[in-house]
């Protein structure tokens, strides 16, 4: 997959052997990329990301910022994001999110990376 080299695949494997197994909610819960809700009765928080497995997430920041620039599945969520507002970091992570979610598939499946 574009964006995804050896090193972080092998850090996926090492740190993330679910990966391929669970359904996307999970995986992204399971890095701690998923949105959380902050509310309390009536007092209605922002979303933060957070739990999860913080050494995935510090993996998945370059090759996401990689694949917002050559990926054109993973670019099209950055740029909508972006184009509607969104705060580039929110972008970014739902850009992690997604890169999470297609190799998770990827996985699960036993596929290989294919372009549109």
């Amino acid at each position: 997959m574009p964006g995804i080299g050896d090193v972080t695949a092998h850090a996926l494997i090492a740190d993330l052997p679910e990966l391929g197994h669970l359904d996307r909610r999970r995986i992204a819960a399971l890095v701690g990329i998923a949105p959380l809700n902050r509310e309390s009765g009536r007092w209605r928080g922002r979303r933060m990301i957070g739990g999860g497995r913080p050494t995935v997430r510090r993996t998945l920041y370059m090759p996401t910022m990689v694949a917002i620039r050559y990926n054109a599945p993973i670019a099209a969520v950055y740029r909508r994001l972006t184009d509607a507002g969104r705060p580039k970091k929110v972008a970014i992570i739902a850009a992690m999110r997604k890169l999470v979610t297609i190799l998770n598939a990827m996985l699960r499946d036993r596929r290989a990376w294919q372009t549109a």
